[in-house]
C-alpha cells in the first residue's frame, strides 16, 4: 500500500469513528433522564405539564402555527418578516353566540405568539389592516387578549408548544383574533370569529 492510500484510509476510519461516537452519544444523551428535562429557563419542557383550568362560557380553540425560525428575515433592518401565508391562526368553531366566551390559544409552532381580539367594522375583512413600520398593527379598540404561557389573560407571549387562555364578554359582531408580534400579521396571523345573537 502506498503513504497516500494509507492516509486516505486513515482519514476515512477516524470519520466513520467520528459519526459513529456522535449516533451513540446522542441516543445516550436522549435516554437519560438528564437531557430530558433540561430545556432552558421559561420553556416548556414533556415533563413541566400544567393543566388548563375549565374556562367559563364557550370556549374558541385557536390554534397558532408558524413554519419555524428558518423562514425569518428583516424588513429593512425594522423589524422581522415573514413570507405572506407562512404563519396562521385557526379558530374553532368559528361561530358562537354571543356572550361569555373564551379563548384557549395553543401555539404548536416554533416561535411565540399572542392572540389579540379586535372589532371587525363593517365592510372590512381580516388581514386588511394597515401595519406599521415595525411590522405591527393599531391595537386600538382590542377587546382583550391571550398572550402568557400557561396563564390567562396578558404577558409576554406564548411560548412554542405552550397554552394560554383569555375569557371575554362578546357582543354580536365579526371580530379579528390576530397575532400582533412584529411581522406576525402580515405572515398571515390572523383569523375570522363571528359573534351571533342569542
Amino acid at each position: 500500500m502506498t503513504t497516500r492510500r494509507r492516509t486516505l484510509w486513515l482519514v476515512v476510519a477516524v470519520a466513520a469513528a467520528a459519526v459513529v461516537l456522535g449516533i451513540a452519544t446522542t441516543a445516550l444523551l436522549a435516554t437519560t433522564v438528564t437531557y430530558r428535562g433540561s430545556a432552558p429557563p421559561g420553556w416548556p419542557t414533556p415533563a413541566a405539564r400544567y393543566a388548563v383550568p375549565a374556562l367559563p362560557g364557550r370556549t374558541v380553540d385557536v390554534t397558532a402555527d408558524d413554519m419555524g425560525p428558518g423562514m425569518m428575515g428583516f424588513a429593512h433592518g425594522r423589524y422581522p418578516w415573514y413570507p405572506t401565508g407562512m404563519m396562521r391562526l385557526t379558530a374553532h368553531p368559528a361561530t358562537v353566540p354571543a356572550g361569555t366566551i373564551s379563548l384557549r390559544v395553543r401555539n404548536v409552532g416554533a416561535l411565540t405568539h399572542e392572540v389579540l381580539v379586535l372589532p371587525l367594522p363593517t365592510g372590512q375583512f381580516v388581514g386588511e389592516r394597515l401595519v406599521g413600520p415595525d411590522g405591527r398593527i393599531s391595537e386600538t379598540g382590542s377587546v382583550g387578549e391571550a398572550s402568557r404561557s400557561c396563564h390567562a389573560g396578558s404577558g409576554h407571549g406564548i411560548t412554542a408548544g405552550a397554552t394560554g387562555w383569555a375569557t371575554l364578554t362578546l357582543h354580536p359582531g365579526r371580530y379579528e383574533l390576530l397575532c400582533n408580534l412584529p411581522g406576525h400579521y402580515a405572515a398571515g396571523m390572523y383569523a375570522e370569529l363571528d359573534v351571533t345573537g342569542r
